[in-house]
């Protein structure tokens, strides 16, 4: 199964998302609480896809997904986004966001988002 690393700077969004993958069998091998944590995580485990928050300190889940496809532009980062961010999806699609994810997560959509990347 894939390896997922989550990005978010919520504790419960990541364990809710923490709980959703590991029931549909991915791994999760590690999380970061900012975009720039998000980046250096990546850079160290490799993950086959990324859980990207857009609204985080330090550094967005935009310009973490900027960073993230120009050090490797297979990369498969699934953004996840609240409500009224459309510009913010916009411009992650032009970036080379994989998929979209809705906050307050729905199970099923998570995982269709999620297996899409595969």
């Amino acid at each position: 199964m894939k390896n997922v690393l989550i990005v978010d700077d919520s504790r419960t969004s990541r364990k809710v998302l923490r709980d959703i993958l590991e029931r549909a069998g991915y791994t999760i091998v590690g999380e970061a609480v900012n975009g720039q944590e998000g980046f250096d995580e990546y850079m160290k485990l490799k993950p086959d896809i990324v859980t990207m928050d857009i609204t985080m300190p330090v550094l967005d889940g935009i310009d973490s997904l900027k960073l993230i496809r120009e050090a490797d532009p297979n990369a498969k980062v699934v953004m996840i986004t609240a409500a009224g961010q459309k510009h913010k999806m916009m411009e992650a699609v032009k970036l080379g966001a994989a998929e979209f994810v809705a906050k307050p997560f729905v199970e099923e959509t998570v995982i269709d988002a999620i297996s899409h990347c595969c």
